[in-house]
């Protein structure tokens, strides 16, 4: 994706200096809500990304909206990113913040697909299997797609199991298509 190093770059820098000054977990919900602020508003997406709207507009919207219910720490983010003309990232920075806060709390994703919504007793089995691999929290992620037909696949980092029916289907046509038997008749 493009930018995500840079976004990366912010994150960090910001997360820095949100835990000199102890005020971590508050930039993360002002990064939390400005995430999902922008995901939801088409508008404010599209302004913040347009090279034709001027930064002085972009910054007086984005102080309007978040200035009273975000920290300075986050304000001044946005004067950064707006100094550097990388706006646009502002919304991959509250992502790859996110993420980096949560490594710093011991907290793990797990991000399971399957075919239809989890339920409890799933959430729970799968929570078991992610114990044998991971001793952090875990925050379970579920993504459905019916694609897969059942079973699932469960995504930590940079770690796959696939238990879909899909995936068995797929290494049973590949275990098919290596063997070379010809019929003698």
């Amino acid at each position: 994706m493009i930018g995500t190093r840079a976004a990366l770059r912010y994150a960090k820098a910001t997360l820095d200096l949100a835990k000199e000054k102890g005020l971590a977990k508050e930039i993360n919900d002002d990064l939390l809500l400005i995430d999902q602020t922008i995901s939801e508003n088409e508008d404010l997406h599209s302004l913040l990304i347009s090279p034709i709207v001027k930064a002085s507009v972009k910054k007086t919207v984005l102080t309007e909206i978040f200035g009273k219910k975000t920290n300075a720490i986050t304000n001044r983010l946005f004067h950064i990113l707006l100094e550097n003309k990388r706006l646009p990232l502002l919304p991959l920075v509250a992502k790859e913040f996110s993420i980096l806060y949560d490594v710093l709390q011991g907290i793990e994703i797990a991000h399971v697909t399957t075919a239809i919504p989890l339920t409890k007793e799933l959430e729970a089995k799968i929570l078991l299997k992610i114990k044998e691999f991971s001793n952090n929290k875990i925050t379970l992620k579920n993504k459905i797609d019916p694609e897969i037909i059942g079973g699932y696949i469960l995504r930590i980092g940079d770690m796959q199991l696939d238990s879909s029916i899909s995936g068995q289907l797929h290494n049973l046509l590949a275990t098919f298509e290596k063997n070379h038997y010809t019929a003698k008749i």
